[in-house]
């Protein structure tokens, strides 16, 4: 037991490095629990054990917690932070390319509702009334419906 403990005091780096190791490979299987950050800390206070082996495993420890809250804070403020700043998500948005563009009314909007031509198919229309073969453009889209306004001129 004594030969152990000597062992692993003398050669703390390789634990550092180990549980580093350990850390990194646990990321990789549950991704996203800050693991990454935890295996940098561990490994770059592998290195400080490696050329300070007289700080102990207090020492180390102290060096390991304050590693992993500068890794946990950096990581979190300018890596995860460009992910989340998209407050809304993306998925099914691509009716918002139709906003500012022209359309032509295929059945007449009558009484605030009609169909226009988008590519091969025909979205539903609100809007002021408009005949057919009329150009519209629109101005906003609200779920599957394009608002639209008769074109000018």
């Amino acid at each position: 037991m004594e030969l152990s403990l000597n062992w692993m005091i003398d050669n703390a780096h390789w634990l550092w490095w180990s549980a580093g190791v350990l850390l990194l490979a646990g990321e990789m299987l549950v991704p996203g629990v800050y693991l990454l950050w935890l295996g940098a800390a561990s490994a770059l206070t592998g290195v400080v054990a490696w050329m300070l082996p007289s700080l102990g495993f207090a020492g180390h420890g102290l060096i390991f917690a304050a590693l992993a809250t500068i890794s946990i804070y950096v990581g979190n403020r300018f890596v995860y932070k460009q992910s989340s700043d998209t407050h809304e998500t993306e998925v099914n948005v691509n009716e918002r390319r139709f906003v500012g563009k022209r359309f032509v009314v295929v059945e007449a909007i009558k009484n605030g509702r009609g169909h226009v031509q988008v590519g091969d198919s025909r979205w539903l229309a609100e809007g002021p009334d408009a005949a057919k073969g009329a150009q519209v453009h629109v101005t906003a889209v609200d779920g599957t419906v394009l608002v639209v306004e008769p074109v000018k001129g």
